[in-house]
C-alpha cells in the first residue's frame, strides 16, 4: 500500500510542476486528462474563471453503452471522441493539453490522438 501512496504523491508533485507552465485561457482552454484503474475523465478548463467547460468520462452513458470494460485504450480512444466532438460544440477548436502528471503513454495518449482525429488543435 505505501507503494502506491508514493507513487500517487509523485504523480501529484509533476502534476503541480507542470501546471506552472500548463495555463487555460479563454482563447486556448487546458484539456485535463485523469484516469483511475476503471475509468478515464477528460475535462476542458478555463483556468482564468476558473470553470469547467466541457467534460466527458467513461461514466457517461453515450461512451459507456458500447463499452465491455472501461479502464482500457479504447475507452480512452471514446472518451477522446466524446471530448472533442463537445468542445467543437461548444466552439472550442484549440487547446491546451495537461497530462495531468502522466506519461504521455497508452490511454493517456490514446485520449490525446482521438481528439486530435476528431477535430481539436493542440
Amino acid at each position: 500500500m505505501l507503494r502506491k501512496e508514493n507513487k500517487n504523491k509523485s504523480r501529484q508533485k509533476r502534476h503541480l510542476r507542470m501546471r506552472k507552465t500548463v495555463f487555460g485561457t479563454d482563447q486556448r482552454p487546458r484539456l485535463n486528462v485523469f484516469r483511475s484503474l476503471n475509468h478515464m475523465y477528460a475535462q476542458i478548463i478555463n483556468d482564468e474563471t476558473g470553470t469547467t467547460l466541457v467534460a466527458a468520462s467513461t461514466l457517461d452513458k453515450d461512451v459507456a453503452e458500447s463499452m465491455e470494460f472501461c479502464g482500457n485504450v479504447a475507452a480512452a480512444k471514446a472518451v477522446g471522441t466524446a471530448i472533442a466532438q463537445r468542445a467543437l460544440a461548444k466552439g472550442i477548436e484549440k487547446v491546451v493539453f495537461d497530462r495531468g502528471g502522466y506519461i504521455y503513454h497508452g490511454r493517456v495518449a490514446a485520449v490525446a490522438e482521438a481528439a486530435r482525429e476528431a477535430g481539436l488543435q493542440f
